[in-house]
């Protein structure tokens, strides 16, 4: 007896496709540059026309938000299981730090385009409002663990979170530059030892 295959749902064809084009934008993004990054280029890649690039994300930009939020959301792994705090922080830390060993090319698309935002005003307020997500997950942690003793209470949450962000940025820019010289699984223990005495309450 035959089994015929379970057809997939509208919202699973979207997704499907959302994915799909997203990796397109990534590897125009590393391979060509960001101002290779057009929603035709990306449709042609893909095996799609610009029409539905423009149907699914409504504009580069709205292409764009979409890789940032992709990309930033799954570069730790298993940190939403974890409760706020200093344990949270510095496993952050850590996952990120060890991500930037073996870069997928969304992870490079997500440096390249976010060290081009600074210059480029279409791209700017994506990276924005990523960056201020970024460092508010930040500030909960720094905040839970002063809350719970584990974290000294003199330490600014809103200046750890800044400098965390500059830190972990610029630490990928580096790596992405000069690998052979950038060594993040060396760099990695350092790093968050380093935090983990800023932070923590004796």
């Amino acid at each position: 007896m035959t089994v015929e295959p379970r057809r997939r749902t509208q919202a699973e064809r979207r997704e499907h496709t959302e994915t799909a084009l997203i990796a397109a934008a990534a590897e125009v993004v590393v391979e060509s540059g960001v101002r290779a990054l057009t929603l035709a280029r990306v449709g042609e890649r893909a095996g799609y026309s610009r029409g539905i690039v423009t149907h699914q994300f409504g504009s580069k930009q709205g292409l764009v938000d979409a890789l940032a939020r992709s990309v930033q959301g799954g570069f730790v792994p298993g940190l939403t299981a974890m409760a706020p705090g200093l344990d949270r922080l510095l496993a952050l830390i850590d996952g990120y730090v060890h991500g930037l060993t073996a870069l997928t090319t969304a992870n490079r698309a997500f440096l390249l385009l976010w060290a081009e935002a600074a210059t480029a005003s279409e791209l700017a307020p994506t990276f924005r409002e990523r960056d201020r997500a970024f460092r508010a997950d930040l500030r909960e942690d720094v905040e839970a663990g002063v809350a719970a003793g584990a974290i000294r209470d003199d330490v600014d949450p809103v200046a750890v979170a800044t400098a965390l962000v500059g830190q972990l940025r610029g630490i990928g820019l580096q790596r992405m530059l000069d690998p052979e010289d950038v060594d993040t699984e060396r760099l990695r223990a350092d790093v968050t030892a380093q935090w983990r005495r800023a932070l923590r309450a004796d």
